[in-house]
């Protein structure tokens, strides 16, 4: 089992915190279909210290979703150990998360994220600190480098549990490659040798077997599931059951799709107000939509609904034409 500091997981499968998706809605959704550890999206230290509403609000925290890791990113030592000892004093997360990873330029360009990876000895500093005001266990997600050219992703590992941390995910891309090409598992590997915390490996698990084969490959002690889960939490589920057992589960029908992101829409409408939700799940719904037969044409209705009523009345209108062709197919057979 995975367990970081004294926190336990009931299994090895973790959410990935990816930024403007991971709010409690989507996180509550993806911990009913069995993750063991739910990781919330970043949050700025500077919006903490200055205590933004918006960014306070991005700290909420259903009781029903932890164990949870609440992630924040900053470019300076003295607003990141505040952001921190907050989230340590304030908030229910059970895990403090640092992002060594994003490679927006946005983020990068404030010492932050992604360009940490340059300096160990940053690193170091930065996550000793964060360790010494915090009770909580504190964890980082990295890159395994800047570019082909600058990768420490060992150097890094060790700094960070030389600093204290009790556990590193580790996504096997530089920042340069943003999210193109293939993830390198090798390095991965590499750093799980070179240090005696957990690590958590992260890059290109698309199926249940591909966390099977990363685990059994790298040696890593849990595997970070990202973009796979976008409209299809069923992959969380698929994933814990096939890592316990072998079993593969069934795909979901339409219809159980469309009830899941129904339920999504409703608990983003009960945490931001019904016409932001409805906006926000335009996305989400064409993730959910993907791989169903002649989505295509429902896409533009769903990109112009504007009330939760309307959205649901198309998802219906989904289901009903899946389950008619369905039925005409099985009379023609």
């Amino acid at each position: 089992m995975l367990k970081i500091g004294d926190i336990e997981m009931k299994n090895r499968v973790v959410l990935a915190p990816m930024a403007g998706i991971c709010n409690s809605a989507f996180r509550l959704t993806v911990k009913e279909f069995g993750a063991g550890l739910v990781c919330a999206e970043m949050v700025s230290d500077k919006g903490i210290v200055f205590q933004n509403e918006k960014t306070l609000n991005m700290l909420y925290i259903d009781e029903q979703e932890k164990p949870l890791s609440l992630q924040i990113f900053g470019g300076e030592k003295d607003t990141l150990v505040q952001a921190a000892k907050f989230v340590d004093q304030n908030t229910n997360a059970d895990i403090i998360d640092i992002n060594m990873g994003c490679p927006v330029p946005k983020i990068t360009k404030c010492d932050a994220g992604a360009k940490w990876l340059l300096d160990p000895d940053k690193i170091y500093e930065m996550v000793a600190a964060v360790t010494d005001a915090v009770e909580k266990p504190v964890t980082v997600k990295m890159r395994m480098g800047w570019d082909d050219n600058h990768i420490y992703a060992v150097r890094n590992a060790q700094a960070i549990e030389r600093a204290g941390g009790k556990a590193v995910s580790l996504h096997g891309r530089t920042r340069v490659q943003m999210y193109e090409g293939t993830a390198n598992w090798d390095i991965i590997r590499e750093v799980k040798q070179s240090i005696g915390i957990p690590l958590i490996g992260n890059g290109d698990v698309k199926t249940p077997q591909d966390a099977k084969r990363m685990l059994d490959e790298t040696g890593c002690d849990g595997v970070m599931i990202g973009r796979a889960a976008l409209g299809n939490p069923w992959m969380i589920y698929q994933t814990v059951k096939y890592l316990d057992s072998g079993e593969l589960i069934d795909e979901p029908s339409v219809r159980e799709k469309m009830d899941v992101c129904i339920l999504h829409l409703d608990r983003l409408a009960a945490l931001k107000g019904e016409h932001i939700a409805v906006r926000e799940m335009r996305k989400h719904t064409a993730w959910y939509l993907k791989g169903i037969r002649g989505n295509a044409r429902f896409r533009n209705a769903v990109n112009e609904s504007d009330t939760r009523d309307e959205l649901v009345a198309i998802l219906n209108a989904i289901v009903l034409d899946a389950e008619e062709k369905e039925r005409m197919e099985s009379q023609a057979g």
